[in-house]
């Protein structure tokens, strides 16, 4: 799948899916919303796909909506009410609800809307430059996409309203130091390393992966016996998966394991 907004392309077991508005650091248009959208379905969708991986081309990762695309004396823009309804929340969930691993390739700045695009994947890699930006309170909104439910999730109450409050952007060195990325790279391997992950990813057993990415996620909101039974349950399915067979027998012949996702 290709458009001039978003270039979604198969890989060695995963999908890359890159925004492609350099000039504009990826600043996120309606029609560019919607494409994205369309990619991660696609890929989500298709069995072809055990990995997904999401990065940015040019300078920087996505530096959020482009506030130029309207005017912004306007005081009540109709086609904004639902526009995180139709556009923006859609992405969110099917990130987050997605069986398959979502890694996101961060370069250069992440703001706004584009910081918490990234920060709903599952793995986030940041160049040594990229920096993330809470740049809502700036233009006097509140952080959407997600902001509010996955930085107390990922930093606590007190850096999650430092960082949304007062808008001031963090290195990836500090992201990671903090807990809310996987890891920062060097600039010039983030390609390399995002795209190692991902073929890592695509290569292990994809139902496990699913179900860790459930369990860890509801893990949240259950209290002990409920994570309790719902390990019990998700053990009961990665059981029956011709994966777990597999890897009984590799361990067994002392070999690595040829994982189907099946």
């Amino acid at each position: 799948m290709q458009s001039d907004l978003v270039i979604m392309e198969e890989r060695e077991g995963y999908a890359s899916i890159e925004l492609n508005r350099p000039e504009k650091l990826n600043a996120l248009t309606p029609t560019m919303l919607s494409a994205l959208r369309g990619a991660i379905t696609l890929a989500v969708q298709d069995s072809r796909y055990r990995a997904i991986l999401l990065t940015g081309r040019g300078k920087g990762f996505c530096s959020g909506k482009d506030i130029t695309a309207r005017p912004v004396n306007i005081p009540e823009d109709p086609s904004a009410k639902r526009a995180l309804e139709l556009l923006y929340n859609p992405i969110i969930r099917a990130i987050v609800t997605s069986e398959k691993p979502v890694i996101c390739a961060v370069n250069g700045v992440a703001a706004g809307a584009g910081a918490n695009i990234a920060l709903a994947c599952d793995f986030v890699l940041a160049g040594r430059s990229a920096r993330f930006i809470q740049s809502f309170v700036k233009i006097g909104l509140i952080p959407d996409c997600g902001g509010t439910y996955f930085l107390p999730r990922l930093l606590g109450r007190a850096r999650a309203l430092g960082l949304t409050m007062l808008g001031d952007g963090i290195s990836a060195e500090e992201a990671a130091a903090m807990g809310m990325i996987w890891r920062c790279t060097d600039d010039d391997a983030l390609e390399g390393e995002a795209r190692a992950l991902a073929l890592r990813l695509s290569a292990m057993p994809t139902i496990a992966i699913s179900l860790i990415k459930k369990a860890v996620s509801l893990s949240l909101q259950n209290d002990l016996d409920a994570q309790l039974e719902l390990e019990r349950e998700c053990q009961a399915i990665a059981r029956e998966t011709e994966d777990y067979k597999e890897g009984l027998k590799a361990f067994a012949e002392k070999r690595t394991p040829a994982f189907r996702g099946r």
